[in-house]
């Protein structure tokens, strides 16, 4: 997003003294005027009253003053909000307000903005609203009463940097969660879903390029100072431009997301189709494992019909919540409720069945959400078996919808009446299959290994569900042997699925089947769904070990480690921004290379038609591969 104007790169607020961002306490020489400097005297007072006109007093002299002090005065206000969000005194005696014409002076004055240590001044007024108005829907109220919401906007849609976004970002966004604030906020509906669908498309690129990419001495001081805190070292630097990368990124979806719910700009949101589809890739990361983040918009868009249609027509949003919904992510839940929405509806049903019945069938021993899976799997499949008046566009679809009743239905029906005596002699059966698939899998016969496997399942009881645990983990290692990553993953999620059901805890699934599937992820190229694998591989060793041997300190392995390490730096952050710095650098190197390298040059050009006299004498640029590609029966004097 283009800033309203450009700070200078060399611009420092440090360029007379140095500012650590702790207020020293300072001495007030004045008793009948307060000043900034004497803020926090009048802080102090211990006549309630007296205290309390003081402050309203200073409230609204502050946005008129010129005082190089008043960053000392927000820093404390900063400091007192975060730490006391829902004490009402500061709000009812005017800070709203205060902020408010703070804010649009920064906006609206340049110069005033750039002097001394003002830059710091729309960073503080505006986290300072969004801290009071985050949790009492008395004190938004009191904020959107004080006009604070055209001045946010005015930073949201960047009018000074990246680093003021964020925070009135975050503002915005608490001000649109509460139900008597939400229409204050929708007056500007259009212009804010435009600035909130571009900062989380483009937000992580303009955090690289503005900060990330730049040198330590091209940095803007303020802002390192802000990231910081004051202390100085490139490494935290980066670390917390990342995660307030993550934050806007966030913060942005879920404002989105408080539109969507109340099924307003729903088609404003659904015609970025672009935005869409990279929804599902916006996942928050390890720092904000808690967010909802992309998925959770979508999961929102699929409870609305329009929504449902523009999602339901996105191929790759569909993919995308298949892979999330066979992986050890968080988010897991959200990318299975949004897949039902979709085969419940009847008029997305079809338009995704090809793609999703394979991989919600793989989930159907879930323990919260199987029964649920299976029945809307399978709410119309009378039609396909005694009827067949459903015709499906892919024979695998029909194929598996069989496979899922026969396991459901027919098998539950069939192994009911059986007997303790019955049940042991085909788990005998399975286990005797299991062995020869075992010894075919050493000889190297992975076919066959995988079909010895596949009859000992159609044999072993469904009651028997550690012994199908491993028999669906052995047959994933047979397709990964081969190379089919993808029925790799289908038999490691089911497999754990199975584990999870049966064991009772999630720090109980089966360690094979993890690793088997983060390999499987790693084959397909998702290195999201890969290192999410790898970590609740790690976390399940981990308990496994520290419930066996007490005082054992657990060592990650090291193939572990090192798919780790691989995936992580395949998913950081600012991965695809500075892949898209090194091909835009190289191309310019390139370009920059021919510049200096082509030459003018006054050649003869002649035919060989014409007796070898030339046929023109002119400048032209020398590169003699494209004449003779130009006009093979030309050649350049000189020539062999």
């Amino acid at each position: 997003m283009d800033m309203e104007y450009q700070l200078p790169q060399n611009y420092s607020t440090t360029k007379k003294t140095k500012h650590n961002l702790i207020p020293a306490t300072p001495t007030c020489t004045n008793d009948n005027y307060c000043s900034c400097s004497c803020f926090f005297c009048i802080v102090s007072e211990t006549v309630p009253t007296l205290r309390r006109a003081k402050i309203s007093r200073y409230f609204k002299q502050m946005p008129h003053l010129d005082d190089q002090e008043h960053i000392l005065a927000l820093n404390g206000l900063w400091k007192i909000a975060i730490t006391k969000p829902n004490d009402p005194e500061f709000p009812s005696l005017g800070i709203f307000r205060c902020m408010a014409k703070l804010i649009q002076k920064s906006v609206s004055y340049k110069d005033w903005l750039l002097r001394d240590q003002n830059m710091y001044i729309p960073y503080y007024a505006a986290h300072i609203i969004g801290s009071y108005a985050m949790n009492e829907v008395k004190l938004a109220d009191k904020a959107v009463k004080s006009n604070v919401v055209k001045p946010l906007i005015e930073l949201f849609i960047g009018k000074i940097s990246w680093v003021e976004q964020r925070v009135a970002l975050r503002a915005l966004g608490h001000l649109a969660s509460h139900e008597a604030t939400f229409e204050a906020v929708a007056e500007h509906e259009a212009e804010i879903i435009e600035a909130a669908i571009d900062i989380a498309s483009t937000c992580l690129d303009t955090v690289y390029e503005k900060f990330v990419s730049l040198k330590e001495s091209e940095r803007l001081e303020y802002q390192r100072n802000l990231l910081t805190r004051g202390q100085r070292g490139l490494e935290l630097e980066n670390r917390k431009a990342e995660e307030w990368a993550n934050q806007l990124q966030c913060w942005s979806l879920y404002l989105l997301d408080c539109f969507a719910w109340r099924e307003r700009s729903v088609g404003l949101i659904c015609k970025k189709q672009q935005f869409l589809k990279e929804l599902c890739g916006m996942w928050g990361g390890l720092a904000n494992p808690t967010s909802p983040a992309g998925l959770g918009l979508v999961r929102t868009l699929c409870h609305t019909k329009i929504g449902r249609e523009s999602i339901a027509d996105l191929k790759e949003v569909i993919v995308n919540l298949c892979n999330v919904s066979r992986s050890s992510d968080d988010r897991q839940k959200l990318a299975i409720e949004s897949l039902l929405q979709l085969l419940k509806d009847p008029f997305t049903r079809y338009k995704v069945m090809d793609i999703v019945v394979p991989v919600l069938v793989d989930l159907v021993e879930l323990k919260s959400l199987g029964q649920t899976i299976t029945q809307t799997l399978l709410q119309d499949y009378h039609k396909i078996k005694f009827f067949r008046s459903l015709n499906l566009k892919s024979e695998r679809t029909k194929i598996t919808l069989e496979e899922l009743w026969d396991l459901k239905v027919d098998r539950v029906k069939r192994e009911s009446p059986m007997t303790e005596q019955e049940i042991r002699e085909k788990e005998a059966m399975a286990c005797a299959l299991k062995q020869e698939g075992n010894n075919e899998f050493w000889l190297g016969n992975m076919e066959m290994a995988a079909m010895k496997y596949s009859k000992a399942l159609d044999l072993c009881p469904l009651k028997r569900k550690r012994e199908r645990v491993v028999l669906h983990s052995n047959r994933a290692q047979c397709h990964l042997v081969v190379g089919d990553a993808e029925s790799a993953v289908s038999d490691a999620s089911r497999a754990l699925c199975l584990s999870n059901n049966g064991y009772g805890t999630a720090t109980c699934l089966h360690g094979k089947s993890l690793w088997r599937r983060a390999q499987a992820y790693d084959m397909k190229g998702l290195s999201k769904e890969s290192l999410m694998d790898c970590l609740a591989f790690i976390s399940n060793r981990f308990g496994a070990t520290d419930r066996k041997r007490k005082g054992f300190k657990f060592k990650i392995p090291y193939y572990v480690a090192r798919m780790v390490n691989k995936q992580m730096n395949a998913t950081w952050l600012f991965a695809s921004s500075e892949k898209s710095r090194r091909r835009r650098d190289k191309c310019d190197a390139t370009n920059l290379m021919k510049k200096k390298t082509t030459t003018w040059r006054k050649i003869k050009v002649t035919s060989n038609n014409n007796g070898g006299e030339p046929l023109i004498g002119r400048r032209v640029r020398l590169n003699r591969r494209e004449l003779r590609r130009a006009n093979p029966r030309r050649k350049v004097v000189g020539e062999k």
